[in-house]
């Protein structure tokens, strides 16, 4: 089935297998999950043309020190996202679109600092919908845990350690009128006084139980598109119900069934307005037959413009 295709004609998938920014082990096989699901095949069948360029080296956790309690594995998650952010830059500038397969979120700030990076050079902003059951918007003074990857959309806002938020040299990387957080329904003391404190649109799992997941993505599309060249898009499959997607870093109860994810894909790809596309925190360790890999895919191939009909 071909895809009514987005602004970009080629697609280049880049693999981070970052697992460094969480206590539980298995996301750094969530790039190879998603590949054996069939991802590189079935996006080219969309009339894609399609590169596999692999995956950028990253640190292992067996060979390191975590450092500072209050963000750990700093330095190691920094240079990852720097090299990754060159990568997403570079591939902008070739004409692809970035397909990246996470990891964990944490690699969001790499993905977006390059999208960003690459816009600001020719004087436009940029959107991002983060689509999570979380806020990802502790910093090292309020997260409980201390794991960088539920600090990414802080860092990507300005606020957080200097070597993340300036990724490439600048920051912050996107501004908060032109962020939408989707799906959230588990936050931290500190990450809801981060969010009431910035212009960000939020919308919750209660938003989307009372107005219906195509108003909420309607709005999240018109705040992220408004006086932008686009949106990064940022799926982290917890936002998802567990029942549907059981293999995943950090899962929540209460999240967005399998119908709601797809559709907010679908409307991502008739927005014809993304500029780069993740997917992250896939964890085979803890999946069922591959079967939230699975799901990714097909989510993925959603976003890029798959259609029923």
């Amino acid at each position: 089935m071909r895809a009514d295709t987005a602004v970009n004609a080629r697609i280049r998938i880049i693999g981070v297998p970052l697992d460094l920014g969480q206590d539980r082990r298995g996301v750094d096989m969530g790039p190879a999950a998603v590949r054996v699901a069939g991802l590189y095949s079935r996006v080219q069948a969309l009339g894609y043309t399609v590169e596999d360029v692999g995956n950028g080296a990253v640190a292992l956790p067996e060979h390191l020190e975590a450092g500072d309690p209050r963000a750990k594995y700093l330095p190691e998650i920094a240079a990852t996202c720097e090299r990754q952010a060159l990568w997403v830059r570079q591939t902008l500038e070739s004409g692809a679109l970035p397909l990246v397969l996470g990891g964990d979120h944490s690699i969001a700030v790499g993905t977006v600092s390059g999208v960003s990076a690459y816009y600001r050079e020719r004087d436009q902003s940029i959107g991002l919908i983060w689509i999570d059951a979380h806020g990802d918007c502790n910093t090292p003074a309020t997260s409980p845990s201390g794991n960088i990857h539920g600090m990414g959309l802080a860092c990507l806002l300005g606020c957080g350690p200097a070597a993340l938020t300036g990724v490439l040299g600048a920051g912050p990387q996107v501004r908060p009128e032109h962020v939408a957080l989707v799906g959230v329904h588990d936050l931290d003391p500190g990450e809801r006084e981060f969010l009431r404190a910035m212009p960000v649109s939020v919308f919750t799992m209660r938003d989307i139980d009372e107005r219906g997941l195509r108003p909420v993505m309607a709005d999240a599309i018109a705040c992220t598109t408004a006086g932008t060249a686009g949106f990064c898009a940022s799926l982290d499959l917890d936002f998802i119900d567990a029942a549907h997607a059981p293999g995943v870093g950090t899962p929540v109860r209460g999240g967005a069934t399998y119908r709601e994810a797809h559709l907010a894909m679908e409307m991502i790809a008739d927005s014809r307005a993304l500029l780069s596309l993740e997917a992250v925190e896939v964890n085979p360790v803890l999946d069922e037959h591959n079967r939230t890999a699975e799901l990714a895919v097909e989510l993925l191939l959603s976003a890029l413009g798959k259609k029923i009909l």
